[in-house]
């Protein structure tokens, strides 16, 4: 690997605009050799002159200005490709036979009463690039590590199983169970790639473009994260994403490469599958992708290898002397190879090479069927293999591969770089025969015609199969394979959350800062210590986590090269090749790829991490719900933090930081286990519970969400009594009322606790009521419990019908009840069907804004005066006060007037 300072220049290139010449005479010598080059040899001469010297000059590591983009030609020429190891020929014929598996297997899952669609055309671009990767390249997880981290290209998911039905991995029955996964069960296969659904097949989810290619930056770098930590060795594994050109214009497939450069990751290639079209038509018709591409790739400080062309194109690029074919390819945007992809080789005689009697001259020994089949680089095993090896070689930086192939190829005219080829999913009779005969496959017309095409398998001793296994020996097994090695943390002690539970005494705190005294409490343990990876996007200070800066340090490959300017301080800014807490700038979807990588630690390299990712809550679900989404489904583990969280404890900032629903886009994750708790001893009861479920000896396949606030309060020691089981499933009684006589019930959570106990001091002193408060840790558990209730009483009508936990627990408290919470009323009204009584709720619904604390609040009315009126309307109703009282009760606390509310404690600052 290349040393810090070649891996990382601070200057890339630049033009010397401020430099001296300190020998004229010798600058004019170069100047006037360029001048005569041009006027004797003609400009293209003097540019592939010049190219060379620059191609010389990166060879002698001298400091020349990147070139955004080359020719629209291979960038490994023909002399400089390796030899290839493989069996061409056995290779081409395991392709053929994967090639008509997978489009079989779509094309039968549009049979009468099934019609579950599927893709074809995307791997059958892209078959080539996954045959070598598989041949020759991919290591498994056989010798005990985690071997290669691949990405597969969703839409291509047929053409992995259709080679995994090759090897014996998958079943006849298994194909024709695809996207069929209930009602065939336990056959069924999963449209995409989806850990979740397949979890000892797939590793990584990736059809929602975009977060693959993110996914396999920060695995790559997650991998170096490991390796210089000393939890695992994982110097041999290489991460491959394999993705779409029409991909690319997802912001997340290009939006964090920089950080890919800037840590030197010569582990990670992505290969860009460039068959010009996106799902319904060209990607860049009127341009070219591939150079775009390349320009954006280079400028961030990637290594681009182009693959374009196959080798019928090599002699006639060797008789191009004065680059005329060069310019043509150079010169004729995307729209038209596509055109050419579905025309005839009279056709691309007439309108490729027509128009230049060169060109003409240069094809006339070839027949038109020769020149239809100048074909595409990324179908061509040898240009594919050098690609590979030249991206395995290099170091320094990661790499990019753009291949060029054409969408649908060789599933015959109707499909075949047509605009529409992402949509077909059957194959007509006519269509099956025209692709087996292309395939030379030995299926006769008559199992064509007979009722569903037949899968082709060559037997399990074939020459193809037995290659096949060998290969696979070779490189340490199958794959894609997910396996489970890690065994059960062993977790913390009892006294490692005794700190915590004692409560806060005198002092006030926020529920954030809560934790991450919890959180230093569970790092200093000798077991699990280690594990934690703590993930911020640029806010640890903000959160009060900087004191974490001295111990265990900011991880960066290069260490600290310069003087921190707070290094006096005691929380200075400190960087390590071996820091344990991730800065990843302000990029939460950086921050939660980094959250997918370490949480999935366990089952890709068989060493658990424990993730801690804290953000602004606001820009969490929000922001990145989809990869939230994706660390479900890659079956992901860990902690995340929504902190400043709710609509109005931080009022200062405004609408854009005021959360006032990220619980309730948490609910919606089924793999999102979520708390809004109150206090520190509730935090300790979650996460050592948390920890259980994640990490211990039946671990689950969740993470945690705890939003957690920036609004300082005195955190009570944990109750003699406490009920742990109500912390943990969703409710439990935090304060019983002891005077008044008419009774009512208080649900609060997380910081709107403190206003329901004040709300229980004025209803008992100023209006005979006797209320109770409940601490509702977690209205999404409380409601998931009560879904599971009732969907097994409706599955089993003869057992005894099963009651929700909320509703056997608030059964014989005396309502009515009224909950009330920072978030709008949507997030406690989750539990309102299963309340004992009547049941009204509170919150802030509607925009956030800038202002006072106690000004926000009283503008929703969810404080603690606006408590006492909901509870004495509630009462109302039920006849247990008088109507009047509630005019009063208004009057008294002035609850039309927002500028009569307390300003409480200042709420601007983050």
């Amino acid at each position: 690997m290349a040393s810090g300072s070649d891996r990382n220049p601070i200057i890339i290139g630049g033009l010397p605009s401020q430099v001296p010449d300190f020998d004229p005479e010798e600058t004019q010598e170069w100047l006037d050799s360029l001048d005569a080059a041009v006027d004797e040899r003609g400009r293209e001469r003097a540019r592939y002159l010049m190219l060379r010297l620059i191609e010389r000059a990166r060879e002698k590591r001298v400091a020349v200005p990147e070139m955004r983009s080359s020719d629209y030609v291979n960038t490994i020429a023909t002399k400089d490709e390796p030899f290839f190891p493989g069996n061409e020929e056995i290779e081409r014929k395991v392709l053929n036979a994967t090639r008509w598996n997978a489009a079989v297997m779509v094309s039968r899952a549009q049979r009468p009463g099934i019609g579950v669609g599927g893709h074809i055309a995307t791997f059958a671009s892209s078959a080539s690039l996954y045959d070598v990767g598989f041949n020759h390249f991919f290591r498994g997880k056989d010798g005990g590590d985690g071997g290669d981290q691949i990405f597969f290209q969703g839409h291509a998911s047929p053409g992995i199983y259709a080679r995994a039905f090759l090897l014996d991995r998958l079943s006849e029955q298994q194909l024709d169970a695809f996207r069929q996964e209930k009602s065939k069960a336990p056959y069924g296969l999963s449209s995409y790639p989806h850990p979740r659904l397949m979890p000892d097949f797939w590793e990584f989810p990736t059809v929602s473009m975009g977060l693959g290619p993110l996914g396999a930056i920060f695995q790559a770098r997650m991998n170096r994260y490991m390796e210089a930590r000393g939890i695992a060795d994982t110097s041999a594994s290489h991460v491959w994403a394999f993705l779409g050109d029409g991909e690319m214009d997802e912001p997340e497939s290009l939006g964090q490469l920089s950080i890919a450069a800037r840590e030197g990751l010569d582990n990670l290639t992505f290969v860009v599958n460039c068959n010009l079209q996106r799902l319904d038509g060209p990607v860049r018709g009127n341009g070219k992708i591939i150079q775009e591409l390349e320009s954006q790739f280079r400028g961030a400080g990637w290594n681009v290898i182009k693959l374009v062309w196959d080798r019928s194109w090599d002699p006639l690029l060797a008789q191009d002397r004065d680059g005329v074919l060069v310019n043509k390819l150079n010169t004729t945007p995307d729209g038209q190879f596509q055109t050419y992809a579905t025309e005839t080789g009279a056709y691309i005689r007439d309108h490729f090479f027509g128009d230049d009697h060169r060109l003409r001259a240069m094809v006339e020994g070839m027949t038109d069927a020769q020149i239809l089949h100048l074909g595409r680089g990324g179908h061509d095993h040898k240009k594919i293999f050098a690609a590979f090896s030249a991206a395995k070689a290099h170091t320094g930086q990661p790499t990019v591969i753009l291949a060029q192939t054409v969408k649908g190829w060789t599933l015959g005219p109707n499909f075949e770089g047509r605009n529409a080829t992402h949509q077909m999913k059957k194959l007509t009779v006519a269509d099956l025969k025209g692709f087996r005969d292309r395939l030379h496959l030995p299926i006769s017309d008559k199992e064509l015609e007979d009722g569903a095409p037949p899968y082709y398998h060559p037997g399990r001793n074939s020459e193809e199969i037995q290659y096949m296994h060998d290969r696979r020996k070779g490189l340490g097994g199958y794959v894609p394979t997910r396996v489970v090695r890690a065994k059960p943390l062993q977790l913390p002690e009892e006294k490692t959350y005794a700190s915590v539970k004692k409560g806060s005494g005198q002092q006030s705190i926020a529920t954030t800062m809560a934790f991450v005294r919890l959180l230093k409490d569970l790092m200093r343990d000798k077991e699990i210590g280690k594990r934690f990876v703590l993930i911020a996007p640029d806010e640890y200070r903000t959160f009060g986590m900087d004191s974490f800066f001295p111990s265990a340090k900011i991880y960066n490959p290069l260490g600290q090269q310069y003087e921190s300017v707070d290094r006096d301080l005691l929380l200075a800014y400190k960087e390590s090749p071996t820091g344990q807490m991730l800065h990843d700038g302000i990029s939460e979807a950086g921050c939660t790829a980094s959250l997918i990588a370490a949480g999935s630690a366990y089952a890709t390299h068989s060493e658990p991490l424990i993730p801690v990712y804290v953000f602004y809550s606001m820009f969490g679900f929000q922001r990145t719900g989809d990869q939230f989404w994706q660390m479900a489904d890659q079956l992901a583990r860990g902690f995340v933090l929504g902190a400043t969280a709710g609509r109005t404890t931080l009022t200062g900032e405004g609408l854009q930081h005021a959360d006032g629903h990220s619980q309730l886009l948490a609910s919606t994750n089924p793999g999102c286990v979520a708390y809004d708790p109150a206090y520190g001893f509730e935090i300790a009861h979650i996460v050592k519970d948390g920890l259980r479920r994640m990490y211990g000896p039946d671990s689950e396949d969740v993470f945690y969400y705890l939003t957690v606030y920036n609004e300082p309060i005195q955190h009570p020691a944990e109750p003699a009594d406490v009920d742990v089981e109500g912390i943990l499933k969703g409710v439990h009684r935090f304060s019983r009322g002891t005077e008044g006589s008419i009774p009512a019930q208080i649900l609060a959570s997380g910081v709107a606790v403190p206003w329901a106990l004040e709300a229980q001091r004025v209803l008992a002193a100023e209006w005979n009521v006797r209320a109770d408060v409940w601490s509702a840790t977690s209205w999404n558990e409380l409601r998931r419990e009560a879904v599971e209730v009732e969907r097994h009483n409706l599955l089993h009508p003869e057992e005894e019908q099963r009651v929700p936990y909320v509703t056997r627990k608030l059964s014989g408290s005396e309502g009515p009840f009224v909950a009330v919470s920072d978030w709008m009323r949507s997030v406690p009204d989750q539990i309102a069907r299963w309340v004992p009584g009547t049941y009204q709720s509170l919150g802030a619904d509607g925009f956030g804004f800038a202002d006072t604390r106690g000004a926000a609040r009283r503008f929703f009315h969810i404080d603690a005066q606006s408590i006492v009126v909901a509870v004495l309307t509630e009462l109302a109703r039920e006849g247990k006060v008088d109507r009047s009282v509630l005019k009063q009760a208004i009057d008294r606390y002035q609850l039309l007037e927002v500028a009569a509310a307390d300003p409480g404690a200042a709420g601007g600052d983050a």
